[in-house]
């Protein structure tokens, strides 16, 4: 069964960036939306950023203009640019891809990654 793999994560100061990767473990089609997800101690997991195939986004208000989402649709793979990181974006980030089925969409999740912002 293919997997998704996240990259990326790590210890960085306020201000600082990261960017995260996340692919497929292997071959896999028909992914529509491509998304990542926060989860932060305590609280539940929430959405990030997403992008459609057809290349429409959506990102949350607490990181629009300082987060980038963007994909390569030839290989299912994922990306977030993190810019001017806060000590609040501190979670585990994960990927979640959409596949399109015959009975509609089945969402793959992948393990996560851990970005924590401390000075």
């Amino acid at each position: 069964q293919v997997e998704f793999v996240e990259s990326g994560g790590g210890l960085v100061q306020p201000g600082e960036s990261l960017r995260l990767s996340c692919a497929p473990t292997g071959s896999i089609f028909n992914i529509d939306i491509m998304g990542w997800y926060r989860q932060a101690p305590g609280k539940q997991r929430e959405l990030v950023a997403r992008i459609y195939e057809s290349g429409t986004i959506d990102y949350s208000l607490p990181v629009k203009g300082r987060f980038t989402i963007s994909r390569d649709n030839a290989k299912n793979t994922v990306y977030l640019q993190m810019d001017s990181l806060k000590p609040d974006d501190t979670a585990v980030y994960y990927c979640n891809a959409q596949q399109r089925t015959r009975f509609g969409y089945l969402p793959i999740w992948g393990q996560g990654t851990q970005v924590t912002v401390s000075s």
